[in-house]
């Protein structure tokens, strides 16, 4: 159960958070909630790039002891960045950009590891779904060292408009795949550069493979399918630096 201090409830407060833009997980709404009210949330949601789901009304007794008027909300523990605001900030400090887009990455060790990584390795904004990934919890934040509050994090609903943005902006993206015959160490990190992890088990998805402008393998000896994604991370992050270190 997530603690005390994360949750807020009621129909005021959860309305009042998402029209003043503070800083939500994602709401529950009890699934025999009023109509009116459950089209105000919904389109608050909708707007703020919340995600909400339907529960029942025993799921919200577990998490609420006293009236939660049908509708409970997670406030982050980060501040979510936007990547409209992040691409232009580092261009104006004439560094050469580094992203990584997480697409489907849902163990949120892994995902504190990986953040990890990329704040150590100079990874300007991590880009993660609105919906299908790791949440961003006190395991998170502690996994992280902390990088989680040091780093960028940007939730977006859709990866594949991000893709499309990077690209307008002069950013390749590339995406490591266990089908890709190109080795990482042939792939050129040193311009501008977004990067796509895939999942724990299925890897980057179909539909994102086919917009990215290159892709690549970590080379492996043994049986076992592919390395941790923590690891892969750092294993190509460490390729980024060290090109980028020989320039």
């Amino acid at each position: 159960m997530p603690p005390k201090k994360n949750i807020i409830y009621g129909r005021h407060p959860i309305v009042e958070a998402l029209s003043t833009g503070a800083s939500i997980e994602k709401v529950l709404l009890q699934k025999s909630i009023s109509k009116d009210f459950e089209k105000e949330i919904r389109n608050l949601c909708l707007e703020t790039g919340i995600p909400f789901q339907y529960v029942p009304k025993e799921k919200l007794n577990r998490l609420v002891s006293k009236n939660h008027q049908g509708v409970v909300g997670f406030m982050s523990f980060i501040e979510y960045s936007k990547i409209e605001d992040v691409i232009p900030f580092i261009y104006e400090k004439s560094e050469t950009p580094l992203f990584l887009i997480l697409d489907g990455v849902t163990d949120v060790r892994n995902f504190g590891a990986i953040a990890r990584s990329a704040e150590l390795s100079g990874v300007h904004a991590i880009i993660i779904p609105e919906k299908g990934g790791a949440g961003i919890n006190e395991d998170a934040i502690k996994t992280s060292a902390g990088a989680l509050n040091r780093i960028h994090v940007c939730r977006e609903k859709n990866l594949k408009k991000v893709i499309k943005d990077f690209q307008l902006n002069g950013i390749h993206v590339s995406a490591s795949s266990l089908k890709e015959n190109k080795v990482i160490s042939d792939c050129d990190f040193t311009g501008p550069m977004a990067i796509i992890i895939g999942s724990e088990d299925r890897g980057v998805s179909h539909t994102l493979l086919k917009e990215t402008d290159s892709n690549f393998i970590i080379p492996q000896k043994g049986k076992i399918d592919s390395f941790n994604v923590s690891v892969a991370t750092g294993i190509i992050l460490y390729e980024v630096n060290r090109q980028r270190d020989l320039m």
